[in-house]
């Protein structure tokens, strides 16, 4: 499978990253954190495009701060640090989203989660997952996908001035409230997601539900958005 290695997000006039040193240790530390297994050295070197030596020093490092951390193999994965990060993250939109998503996995029977955009992309910050069901869709943050895929993307979309030639859905859901797709991001699975605009009508993420099967679309639709609508209103 081939590897994708991105490019830097910050640059200089000239396109040379401003710190290459801390961009290097950002692109191991995304490259680590995105793998689906613990990974060795020389896979993180192959991944990122860079000399091994170079490579093992930015793990080392990545890892005394407890961003990353070593299996009994000696194969790198995310670390605790990341977690303690992640909790600062716009920690008031996360604790007052916490609510209205345990309200509404309670309420579908469905994985219930916040998105927020980063650059082009969506990216789930606060995750609940519905606590009585007897099947439901395991999804955790940090998932991302690109903005303008997915119910949660659209979402967020629809939460902006309309722009030129964006999709006919992200018209809809600025118009519905709410958008749906089905198997944009993971195959099989369908989302429905609300745009969160807060009370000065800045929008600041989304709130969305992800499932399987069959379901009562509108009635759906109906509670997300009455969802996020109610966590705006707290913003």
């Amino acid at each position: 499978m081939a590897t994708i290695v991105p490019e830097s997000r910050s640059s200089s006039s000239d396109g040379r990253p401003a710190s290459q040193t801390l961009d290097r240790g950002l692109r191991i530390l995304e490259h680590v954190t995105e793998s689906n297994a613990p990974l060795t050295v020389a896979d993180v070197a192959a991944g990122v495009a860079m000399h091994r030596s170079i490579t093992y020093r930015m793990l080392r490092t990545l890892e005394d701060h407890g961003l990353l951390s070593r299996d009994a193999q000696g194969r790198y994965q995310p670390g605790a640090g990341l977690a303690v990060l992640a909790g600062r993250f716009t920690p008031a939109l996360r604790a007052r989203a916490g609510r209205h998503l345990l309200c509404l996995a309670v309420a579908t029977d469905k994985t219930a989660f916040l998105v927020v955009r980063h650059g082009d992309e969506a990216v789930a910050v606060e995750v609940v997952e519905p606590p009585a069901a007897t099947a439901h869709v395991s999804y955790r943050p940090g998932l991302r996908h690109p903005v303008d895929l997915g119910a949660p993307g659209l979402a967020l979309l629809a939460g902006e001035p309309p722009r030129p030639h964006e999709r006919p859905e992200v018209t809809d859901a600025r118009t519905e409230g709410w958008a749906y797709t089905e198997s944009e991001v993971i195959m099989g699975f369908s989302a429905v997601a609300s745009p969160v605009i807060d009370t000065a009508g800045v929008c600041r993420g989304a709130i969305s539900v992800v499932y399987a099967g069959p379901t009562d679309l509108a009635a759906l639709g109906e509670v997300v958005c009455r969802h996020a609508q109610g966590l705006g209103s707290e913003l």
